[in-house]
């Protein structure tokens, strides 16, 4: 009987283990690259070393309470980052494949140090931003890496 007692609690046990819900820790690394030419754009690799509590900035509110309550976004800004330089995709020659590389080399590390520290790539987002009108000379195209792992 106790045998039969251990075996049932064991299983349920191991049952029980097998649904339970992991938790991750995410990290985001964004990469902003000038597409403005002649090389004037700054391209850079981005990743915040500190971290913020979004509850803190949220709020929820009527249309009168957003004159009133206007609050100081010095507050959300990050102080502490990891800066890496990457180059533009443009210089006075026009687009630069070799520049594309370089990029794509320093990318290709970040994410390959970071899978070595046990962080998934789990999704990647991606967008430009250009004015596009007549004689736009503005634009960056930005991409995010979200990488996960088990707490």
């Amino acid at each position: 009987m106790k045998k039969t007692l251990l075996l049932a609690a064991l299983a349920i046990l191991s049952f029980t283990n097998s649904f339970a819900q992991e938790t991750y820790e995410y990290q985001i690394v964004t990469v902003v690259e000038s597409i403005v030419p002649n090389g004037v754009g700054r391209s850079r690799m981005i990743v915040a070393n500190e971290s913020r509590d979004y509850k803190e900035f949220t709020s929820t509110r009527s249309e009168e309470e957003n004159e009133r309550n206007k609050s100081d976004r010095g507050e959300i800004r990050v102080k502490g980052f990891d800066e890496t330089k990457l180059l533009n995709f443009f210089n006075l020659g026009g687009i630069r494949f070799q520049n594309i590389a370089a990029n794509d080399a320093i990318v290709m590390s970040k994410i390959n140090t970071m899978a070595d520290e046990g962080w998934e790539l789990a999704f990647v987002n991606s967008g430009v931003e250009s004015y596009a009108g007549k004689g736009d000379q503005n634009g960056i195209y930005v991409t995010r890496y979200i990488f996960k792992r088990k707490k």
